[in-house]
Order: C-alpha cells, then structure tokens, then sequence
C-alpha cells in the first residue's frame, strides 16, 4: 500500500488535506444524491438553497454567499439553466452585465425534494461521522477519514434514512 504523503507532511499540507476530504465528502454525497433518484452533483445543492433562501440572486452575490469563485458560480448556473431548474436574467440595474438567478417551479420543486429525501440525510451522515471527535486538527482528520473509509458518507446516509436511530459503525 503506497504511503499517504498528505497525511505526513502534517500542517504543511492542511490545505491539500482538506480539499481532499472536501472533494471526498461531495463524491460521496453525490452518490446518495443519486441513489435518491436526483441527477445533479452535491456542489449545486448549496447553489440552490442559497436561491431557494433568498428568492433570487446575482452571480456575484452568489459566489459571496458561497464563498467561492464567480467563474465557477457562473458555470453551474449555466448548467442549472439548461436543465430549467433556474432561470437567468439581466439585472434591472444600470449595469446590464449583473444577471440575476431565479429558481424555476421545476427548481423548486427539486429544493422541496432535496429538503425532505436527501438533506436531512447527508446532514446526518456528516454528524454521524464527526460525532465525538476530540483533540488535534490533524488527529480529527485521521480519524474522519478513518471513520469514511470504513462506511462512507452516502451509506452513511442510506443507513441513516432508513434507521434513524441506529449508530453507524464508526
């Protein structure tokens, strides 16, 4: 088994660790996605709820809510659009480059599912999973890791929709 360099550079490669964990956690939350029956990646979801949130949008004032970049708010968007979950529209400012996002009836539609078949279970795969980690950064890491590699987040999820209150194997 090839060693995991992240892992022993330590502090040194916190950032590379945690996008690791980070694109980890959302391939394996898109799976549940679509074991759910919805076809969409897990990074749109916080696209719509922002929308679903607030009634509307710019691009910009997406990507501040997101925290994330606005060529990549826009990219996603243009595909929320082609599949009419959202519609795209230029800003009734004077800047007619601002465009605002809307949630379509089918988007919200999508939301309302999403709220009652998958969020309240990924939510509880992520706590599940974190559920009484204690010391270190990087010791937490080990062990979330550890904890993902022996039941993953989407069956976290699945087992969790379907016993509640049953205790995953940590």
């Amino acid at each position: 088994m090839t060693e995991d360099i992240v892992r022993q550079l330590g502090h040194l490669a916190l950032g590379t660790r945690l996008k690791r964990l980070g694109e980890r956690l959302q391939a394996e939350t898109t799976s549940f996605i679509e074991a759910s029956g919805l076809a969409l990646p897990a990074s749109w979801f916080p696209l719509l709820a922002a929308l679903d949130r607030t009634g509307g949008l710019t691009v910009g004032e997406l990507a501040e809510a997101m925290g994330v970049s606005q060529p990549g708010v826009t990219r996603s968007v243009a595909k929320l659009a082609e599949l009419g979950l959202v519609t795209v529209a230029a800003h009734e400012s004077a800047d007619r480059r601002r465009r605002s996002v809307q949630l379509t009836a089918a988007g919200e539609a999508l939301v309302a599912r999403a709220r009652v078949e998958v969020w309240p279970h990924v939510e509880a795969a992520v706590v599940d999973a974190c559920d009484g980690l204690e010391g270190p950064l990087l010791d937490q890491l080990a062990e979330l890791e550890a904890r993902l590699d022996r039941v993953p987040l989407d069956r976290r999820a699945a087992a969790l929709r379907e016993a509640p209150a049953a205790e995953v194997a940590r």
